[in-house]
């Protein structure tokens, strides 16, 4: 029989699993997500992206400011829910919500666990330079992301792909493991195994402070923080244009060769000196404008080699 699930879930990422859930022709008795918030220029309210898609589904859409308390929890167990699918919701779940459904909650982690267990583990593990990362279902329980693994799919981490391109890529590839999980469930051979007990990192919610651009630093290290950047915040820099320092996010680089003062513009292609080797800059973006290519940009900006970014 197709399981009774509570889907909880938010943004961009959390809605293919929504989708796939619903294709694979599971009952989804109730949607929760972070209610609308002011968004565009007008700053009207907007729904997340799991809510407007599960209107489109006309599936119930709740939108608790907590889970705390009774009356939170027994609305949630009036669901009558098999299990709960949680993917990148936004809310602490009590003991109380974990433990209404019957078969517990599922959360979809963007990380090979326990390495980047928290917040932000795709923007942490392209930062951190690491080759490859995972998508895996974890069995939730009372700690921060320390719940048993039932299923994992790993995969590499390119070497100039940035957080918005394995963030699309994660998000697809863990919908169809969620699927498997939920399928594996219904047939009762679900099987769950502790998380070691070795190599637990965190992921800390991303800090605009740490957006800003240090070309003293290694090109390899730069070049990680801007691609785990990108697109949100943007790491930036700023460029001196028509006389005016002007702040420039920085959204695409690669690794090139090269050397000189840091922040110096080599040649042409911008290949920008490092403290420790040189990177090109490929994607950029001025206050206010337009992804560019890199090049467009300087011919427009009028900046050339000798030129420094800051």
């Amino acid at each position: 029989m197709p399981l009774r699930v509570v889907f909880m879930g938010t943004p961009d990422f959390s809605v293919p699993t929504l989708r796939a859930i619903h294709a694979a022709g599971h009952e989804i008795v109730a949607v929760y997500s972070q209610p609308p918030r002011p968004a565009g220029r007008g700053m009207a309210l907007t729904p997340s992206p799991v809510q407007a898609t599960a209107e489109g589904f006309a599936i119930p859409v709740f939108h608790p400011t907590s889970l705390k308390g009774e009356e939170a929890t027994a609305a949630f167990r009036a669901h009558a829910a098999d299990v709960a699918v949680v993917v990148a919701y936004g809310l602490l779940l009590p003991e109380a919500i974990l433990a209404a459904p019957h078969h517990g909650c599922l959360n979809l982690h963007g990380s090979k666990l326990p390495r980047w267990r928290g917040a932000a583990p795709i923007q942490r593990a392209i930062m951190a330079g690491d080759d490859e990362t995972a998508v895996e279902v974890m069995r939730m329980e009372k700690g921060l992301d320390t719940g048993p693994v039932c299923l994992s799919a790993g995969t590499p981490i390119g070497v100039d792909e940035t957080t918005g391109d394995l963030h699309d890529r994660l998000a697809t590839l863990g919908a169809a493991l969620m699927v498997e999980a939920l399928g594996r469930l219904e047939a009762g051979i679900l099987g769950c195994t502790p998380q070691p007990e070795v190599g637990v990192t965190y992921a800390r919610k991303i800090d605009k402070t740490e957006a800003r651009v240090d070309w003293s630093g290694a090109a390899k290290a730069i070049h990680d923080t801007i691609r785990g950047l990108s697109p949100f915040p943007g790491a930036w820099c700023e460029a001196t244009i028509g006389g005016k320092a002007e702040r420039l996010k920085i959204l695409r680089t690669t690794l090139a060769t090269g050397s000189g003062e840091p922040g110096t513009i080599l040649d042409d292609a911008l290949t920008i000196a490092c403290g420790t080797g040189a990177l090109r800059l490929v994607q950029v973006q001025r206050a206010g404008g337009k992804p560019v290519e890199a090049t467009a940009f300087r011919r427009g900006a009028g900046l050339a080699p000798g030129d420094r970014l800051a």
